[in-house]
């Protein structure tokens, strides 16, 4: 793309990012459809609904990784992370009011979010390698997953103590209650998984389209790294979830848009920053990608706390959120 003006550089970035965003919803219905089929927990189809979602994200992260721009892919995870408490946390309590919340399921989301938060930010940092950082991650993630996964007959299984199981049975149970109505698929069939099959290749194909056109856009136009995927990538692929979280708050969800958010962002996490991390490095810290991952772990625990206090997140809580993110980009457009 040497000899391709900016302007059609922009244009083909803008195309690429529609077809990605937009093939990404056809995607999450689908394989929402085929997870029904499979007989998935509501839970696990609310995450199987988030790791569609990501697929642009995680996608634009890898690419960028792959082709040696590892502070680009970085930007896209981290970036990602922080614009989605804003957009699906904050703008979500705003248009809302209020995202009522149990607090059994901020409990158990949030000490997930919280590892998650708190191992990212010291691999970022470079006192953990990428690989024990997502041996970390997924020895909480797997576990939780596991959980999410098995009946609620079946927890006692587990031989965990009474007390412990009862818990966990209730918080997944408050979780559910939502979720089951905010997530109503029918069971897939073979048509429903060859739609998968094509959406997940277009999705692909024009996120990395969208990564490869937008660092060379703010390449030309002398953008450091860390804006061209902290700020522009990432928020322009965290679209989606933006406004599914906005759609199920506003229909009273609040659990469901939490799920969605932690869940979002323990999987950019995983996927699209440590997991080729581990393969391809995640270069030498930076300013910009530490201040990223200190707003991510930062805003997620005032967020959940505010959350577990007044059992979900008001208006105002909404608004320092945004405000806490306009601040983070004020501070990396300052270092930059």
């Amino acid at each position: 793309m040497g000899g391709v003006s900016t302007g059609l550089l922009i244009a083909l970035f803008v195309l690429a990012a529609g077809v990605s965003l937009r093939t990404s919803w056809l995607l999450v219905s689908r394989l929402e459809r085929v997870g029904a089929r499979l007989g998935l927990t509501e839970a696990l189809l609310g995450m199987l609904a988030a790791l569609a979602a990501d697929a642009p994200e995680i996608t634009a992260a890898i690419t960028a990784m792959a082709s040696h721009q590892a502070h680009v892919g970085a930007g896209v995870a981290l970036g990602s992370n922080v614009f989605n408490l804003a957009a699906l946390l904050g703008l979500s309590a705003v248009v809302a009011g209020r995202v009522a919340l149990h607090r059994r399921v901020v409990t158990m989301e949030g000490a997930v979010a919280i590892w998650i938060a708190t191992v990212c930010l010291l691999t970022v940092l470079g006192v953990l390698p990428a690989v024990a950082g997502l041996v970390l991650v997924l020895g909480v993630l797997g576990p939780y997953l596991v959980l999410l996964g098995v009946p609620h007959e079946h927890l006692r299984r587990l031989r965990l103590p009474s007390r412990w199981l009862a818990w966990i049975a209730g918080a997944i149970a408050d979780s559910e209650v939502e979720l089951e109505v905010a997530l109503h698929p029918r069971a897939g069939q073979r048509r429903d998984v060859a739609a998968a099959a094509i959406a997940t290749a277009v999705v692909v194909g024009a996120s990395i389209a969208m990564e490869q056109t937008g660092a060379r856009i703010g390449g030309r136009l002398g953008w450091p790294e860390a804006i061209t995927g902290g700020l522009l990538l990432a928020a322009v692929t965290s679209i989606p979830n933006g406004a599914a979280a906005v759609y199920l708050a506003a229909r009273g969800r609040g659990a469901a848009t939490l799920s969605t958010t932690m869940n979002s962002n323990a999987l950019n996490v995983a996927a699209g920053l440590l997991l080729p991390g581990a393969i391809a490095g995640l270069g030498a810290p930076t300013a910009g990608a530490t201040l990223t991952a200190a707003a991510y772990l930062t805003i997620t625990v005032a967020a959940l706390l505010a959350a577990h206090r007044a059992r979900g997140l008001r208006r105002a809580h909404g608004a320092a959120i945004i405000a806490a993110y306009l601040a983070f980009v004020a501070l990396l457009l300052a270092i930059a």
